[in-house]
Formats: C-alpha cells, structure tokens, sequence
C-alpha cells in the first residue's frame, strides 16, 4: 500500500494527513460517490484505481478518466472549493484503498508548497484527459472512441481481457448497444479486439 509519506516529502504534512484522514476499503465495482451526493472528502488513491464518469439527470454517462496511485479527483476538488454537489460517478474499477481527506482541511493545507503543486498538478493533468475525451466525442468517429475506452480500462485493470458487456460499454459512451456490438464485430474483423461471452480480448497494442 502507498502511504502518504511516499507521495509527499514534507513531514508537517504528512503528520496532517494521519491524523485527520481516514482510510477506506472499496471492493471491485462498487460505488464511491453518485452525482447529487454531498462531498465532504477528496480522495486519494492508495492502492487499485477509480474510474470516473459524467452522469446527468437523466442517468447518461461518459467515461472521463481513471485516478491512479497518487491521484485525487479534480472534480471533487473543484465542487468542494465551490459548495456544489457531486456532478460524478465514482466507481472502484479494482479492489482499492483510498484517504479519505475531509474538505475542511484541504484549503488549509495550501501553506504547505508541496500540497498545493500536489493540488496544481492533479488539476494540470485531470484537464488533459478531460480535453482528450472532448476531442474524441467532438471529432472521433466512435470506432476511435471504443478503442480509446477499451485500452484505458485494460490499462487501469492491467489486463487485456475484459469482463464487460456490450450494454455497460453503450451505458458509459451514451451510445447504443447494436451500434457498439457492431463496431466490436468490426475491431474483431480487423484483428482489434477477440470478443467472448461478455468478455474482450484487446490484441492491439496499448
């Protein structure tokens, strides 16, 4: 497990950190936060990986991005700093562990430099990989889109066999299901992807 220690070098910090935050346990596929839920931590990831997803109030999602070992949620950041609620999906995509850090502490952190290039940072490259998926919605043919998705879950999963229908790939790209099954057919003709009984083969190199 990576402690706290080992992301950040300032002792006085690290001290903050143990004393008030919180260790949690997610179990694959569950649910840390839904849109609408009152944020009163960031999380940093520990052990294992959280993919997250923009769902609106008609419950449509699109997969933003994943938060690796020694990342926290810019999203959580940016609606703590503003008293909004949730506007994401968080979900364990592995079994992983997290800090729980409480929202009252997290301004009060910014004396320290190191915790706030920490914060500048996460926010530097969550906004890159925010922008890459606006670019592929707005000017990828869904193909692009699907292969994109595929190798970022192989990615966070480490794997290159997926356990995944082709309804949860339609639910997280806002897309319909014969149109993904068709599109996997299509990667499978071109030697993408091998396609199973509600698993993915990814062939192509990450």
């Amino acid at each position: 497990m990576i402690k706290s220690n080992s992301i950040f070098s300032d002792s006085s910090l690290n001290a903050e950190i143990e004393k008030y935050s919180r260790h949690r346990v997610f179990n694959k596929g569950e649910v840390l936060m839904k849109p609408g839920d009152e944020i009163i931590f960031i999380p940093i990831v520990l052990k294992g990986n959280i993919r997250i997803i923009r769902q609106d109030e008609n419950g449509q999602e699109v997969f933003l991005y994943h938060l690796f070992p020694g990342q926290t949620c810019a999203m959580s950041l940016t609606c703590c700093q503003s008293g909004k609620k949730s506007m994401i999906k968080a979900i364990a995509e592995d079994d992983t562990e997290i800090l729980q850090i409480p929202i009252n502490q997290t301004e009060d952190w910014f004396k320290y430099p190191e915790w706030k290039a920490y914060i500048s940072n996460n926010y530097q490259n969550r906004f890159a990989e925010l922008i890459q998926v606006i670019d592929l919605i707005a000017f990828s043919n869904m193909d692009k889109q699907l292969l994109h998705y595929l190798q970022q879950r192989s990615k966070a999963l480490n794997t290159r066999i997926l356990d995944i229908t082709h309804q949860q790939i339609a639910d997280e790209l806002h897309a319909h299901r014969e149109a993904i099954s068709r599109l996997l057919r299509t990667m499978e003709q071109k030697k993408l992807v091998r396609l199973g009984r509600n698993s993915i083969e990814l062939l192509a190199e990450i």
